[in-house]
């Protein structure tokens, strides 16, 4: 079968002004909560999805989390290592998905965070969204969605093109990480306008935002104040989740040093926020030129 074949057509609004992939009913996601994480690139996605999958799994949750990142790289903090991506693995099948087992794309990592890496078509070819699909097509084949009680996806840079965004049609809510800085702000606001399209023909939220990496946070809650978001979590610049990165590891498996059970707490909490709040935000982004216009001093 061509991986192709089965890719929905092209039709039908999804969203102001534009033409989407629209989700097959085959691959909805029932009974877990789902996040899509969001944000610039290099802005600490990453970092902050395994971070919360540890917390929620410290909590007792039945984690997944997905990775949607050719570099597949979202989940060596929690296995310790790379995986190989569903669509490569896939490919050595002659997309025979039916000769996969769960073992062959799912790698168990801390507190029993099921990880999987989805990956992405190789640069310049292919859509992204179709990866996504595939991925939990798989991952409902298996049954490994029915006892799952939160997945995160955690989706590559600020691109959000049909392909990449395809997340926000599984997600319940989602998440933006931002920094007190004009290029993190500015992706922000084009990502709230994607989500807030999305959310026109789909139950995704918006939850709020994270600063991430960040001493101060004016410039981010200015932000959010002008357009009626909300700032749900600030994990200042510590030295201890860059080490945790060059280990390998998740802070909730790094010796516990004061730093360490400072940003631990802070995970938690923004764990619990997440699960149990039901506020969710409807905000609206500014146009390019007034953005650009607002960010930034004279």
């Amino acid at each position: 079968m061509s991986p192709r074949d089965d890719i929905p057509d092209l039709k039908g609004r999804d969203g102001e002004g534009s033409v989407q992939v629209h989700l097959d009913p085959e691959t909805k996601i029932e009974g877990a909560t789902v996040f899509s994480v969001y944000g610039k690139g290099g802005i600490g996605k990453s970092t902050t999805s395994s971070n919360l999958s540890a917390a929620f799994a410290a909590m007792g949750k039945r984690v997944l989390q997905i990775g949607c990142d050719p570099k597949h790289d979202s989940t060596f903090t929690l296995t310790g290592r790379l995986q190989p991506t569903v669509i490569d693995i896939l490919k050595d099948v002659d997309f025979h998905a039916e000769e996969l087992r769960p073992e062959d794309y799912v790698t168990e990592g801390w507190g029993g965070v099921m990880c999987v890496e989805a990956g992405g078509p190789p640069a310049g070819t292919g859509c992204g969204g179709y990866v996504v699909g595939q991925t939990v097509k798989l991952l409902k084949q298996h049954h490994l969605l029915d006892d799952t009680d939160i997945v995160i996806f955690d989706v590559l840079g600020d691109v959000v093109c049909g392909g990449f965004a395809a997340p926000l049609q599984h997600a319940d809510k989602a998440v933006i990480v931002t920094a007190n800085d004009f290029d993190s702000i500015y992706a922000m606001n084009r990502i709230i306008a994607a989500v807030q399209a999305k959310s026109a023909n789909y139950k995704v939220r918006l939850a709020g935002c994270i600063a991430n990496r960040s001493k101060d946070t004016d410039e981010v809650d200015r932000f959010c104040d002008r357009v009626g978001f909300k700032r749900i979590g600030h994990m200042p610049d510590i030295d201890a989740i860059r080490r945790s990165r060059l280990k390998k590891k998740t802070l909730f498996e790094m010796d516990a040093d004061e730093n360490v059970l400072a940003c631990r707490a802070i995970y938690m909490k923004l764990a619990e926020t997440l699960y149990t709040g039901k506020e969710t935000m409807d905000p609206t982004s500014l146009p390019d030129r007034d953005i650009f216009e607002f960010l930034g001093f004279d």
